[in-house]
């Protein structure tokens, strides 16, 4: 997984290639429920890049992408938005599993 550095490199990671933003920050609990499986769900939807988004450090994205719950996702393709799971709900493995699925069809 990538971690974020600036605003251009997401930019850039969202018109090249087919990307995946985690919105989560450190203090997060239910972040961390989810942070065993990542490296798994990422081998098996490897035609994506993980791209962690710290949410204190970013939150102006945040708020740009109406992300007011953590953690949560966002897929583009070709520079679209082409998914987003986006709450504060904790969010299964199996849930996040569905969304990664549909968003790649």
């Amino acid at each position: 997984m990538i971690t974020l550095e600036s605003d251009k490199q997401l930019e850039e990671l969202i018109q090249e290639q087919p990307t995946i933003l985690l919105f989560s920050a450190d203090w997060c609990p239910d972040c961390r429920v989810i942070d065993p499986v990542l490296p798994e769900l990422e081998r098996k939807f490897d035609g994506w890049t993980f791209v962690y988004v710290d949410r204190d450090q970013f939150i102006h994205i945040c708020s740009e992408y109406d992300v007011f719950g953590i953690p949560s996702f966002i897929a583009f393709n070709e520079g679209e938005e082409v998914g987003r799971y986006v709450g504060k709900e904790r969010k299964t493995p199996e849930q996040i599993e569905e969304f990664l699925t549909k968003v790649s069809k």
